[in-house]
């Protein structure tokens, strides 16, 4: 066989390749032996007919078709490797000649187009540095803390008055869209938080100050349902008006909400808790923000079909993962967010070039830095991203395996690792002027694979 590479510009690459006739015989055979066991010839048994009847019977040119279906991906994978090209995705296979000649004992010549990886010149990340936000746990963090896990033991009562703020109602709607109201436009026993904001815009106004009977009428947009993004005239009655009851911020409620005894233990786990979150979204904060430097450092091609393929993809996960099961369409979603189609297109496209980008680049810093994956990374890798998905680690390896998404997790560790290097070798500083350093490797390793899985998390290059 013999091949050979045109680069048609920095992203795309086209491979003339030649096979001999003789070099097609191991899949001319596998031909013969497929079609063997898929007709019948009186006077043959199944399998044992002769090559030559089934040329006479069905054609050689059918028996060449076949071998060449075969063969073909496998003299394109060799001429991969012998070009030593980083494809990525898909080949487009052009101009197949001399198929008609296989009858004679011709070669077979072909072509094929195919994106390839963009050489990328990596800057000097040392130089990088950003300034995030400062760790800083105040008594009015903890207060909020403390207030919100009252809230979860709260409970409600009955009340004989109007709705007021922070009240919860229990109210019935009925929306009509140009008069009508469509088969998803009524609700009943709705329970909702004055203040909350989890319902429609405009019900709180509509609601305080009514008693449970009354009701109102208000204008809205919907944000659900079949008539999502139309305007609506929504009638909401309430049927019982409640008032919250919060428990008593004292030794009795830390010992009721937590494993602690007195209310002054439950304060200072809880300026812990906020502490490690707040370094946590530091060194997520970090991570991004280098990122985003060390991406605007880079100058790069994007492979036009990779980018097409990947902004089909994500518009895709977004109507049929997200919005199908809300009962959403495009449009409709389009119109919640007060949004065009094509701000939405160009959005998405931006996004899919960070995504392109992220993965190339942290690539090119794991050869360069020499970084590998062993086998307690790749499991702790795989523990997390389980835990996100809903499955045990054993159903989500299995499914892991049996994808053949082995490489791709393998990918997001090591590019998670490049970007920490990355991180560590950046000048970081809070707000307050003060050096931010990250102690915790593994948790900035952990926090910088989130970030390159979600800015790539559909780019399968």
């Amino acid at each position: 066989m013999k091949s050979a590479v045109e680069t048609l510009n920095p992203t795309r690459v086209r491979l003339t390749v030649e096979v001999p006739f003789e070099e097609l015989k191991p899949s001319l055979d596998a031909a013969y032996k497929k079609i063997n066991q898929q007709v019948t010839v009186p006077g043959f048994r199944k399998g044992k007919i002769p090559n030559k009847v089934i040329d006479q019977r069905f054609g050689r040119a059918a028996v060449l078709e076949e071998a060449v279906n075969d063969a073909l991906p496998r003299f394109y994978t060799q001429a991969v490797d012998e070009g030593k090209i980083e494809v990525l995705g898909q080949p487009d296979i052009t101009d197949i000649e001399g198929v008609e000649k296989l009858v004679d004992g011709g070669d077979l010549k072909f072509t094929a187009e195919v994106d390839v990886r963009p050489e990328i010149a990596l800057p000097d990340y040392s130089s990088i540095s950003v300034v995030v936000d400062p760790v800083v746990v105040t008594d009015e963090d903890i207060d909020k803390s403390l207030e919100q896990l009252r809230e979860r033991f709260s409970s409600v009562k009955d009340v004989e008055r109007a709705a007021a703020a922070e009240d919860v109602v229990v109210v019935d709607l009925e929306a009509k869209v140009d008069g009508e109201v469509p088969e998803d436009g009524t609700a009943t026993g709705v329970s909702y938080e004055i203040g909350s904001g989890r319902l429609l815009d405009g019900i709180d106004e509509a609601v305080v100050g009514l008693s449970a009977g009354e009701s109102k009428t208000f204008t809205t947009t919907l944000k659900g349902g079949t008539q999502a993004g139309k305007d609506s005239e929504v009638t909401v009655t309430v049927t019982a008006v409640q008032e919250k009851e919060l428990p008593e911020l004292d030794d009795e409620f830390a010992q009721l909400a937590s494993e602690f005894d007195t209310l002054e233990e439950l304060r200072a786990d809880s300026r812990k808790r906020l502490e490690r979150m707040k370094e946590f979204d530091q060194a997520t904060q970090a991570q991004e923000k280098v990122l985003d430097e060390l991406l605007g450092l880079v100058e790069m091609e994007y492979p036009e079909k990779l980018l097409k393929d990947e902004i089909e993809t994500r518009r895709h996960n977004l109507e049929h993962h997200q919005l199908e099961p809300m009962g959403l369409t495009l449009e409709a979603y389009l119109a919640t967010q007060d949004k065009t189609l094509e701000a939405f297109l160009a959005e998405t496209e931006e996004q899919a070039k960070k995504g392109i980008k992220t993965q190339f680049v942290l690539d090119e810093i794991v050869g360069k830095e020499e970084l590998g994956v062993n086998q307690e990374e790749l499991t702790e890798h795989l523990i997390r991203r389980a835990a996100g998905s809903g499955l045990t680690p054993d159903q989500f390896a299995q499914q892991v395996v049996q994808g053949g998404q082995v490489p791709l997790l393998v990918g997001e560790v090591a590019r998670g690792k490049a970007l920490a290097l990355v991180v560590e070798g950046a000048e970081v500083k809070d707000t307050n002027g003060e050096v931010v350093t990250f102690e915790d490797d593994e948790e900035t390793e952990e926090s910088a694979e989130a970030g390159t899985e979600a800015a790539a998390e559909s780019t399968e290059a």
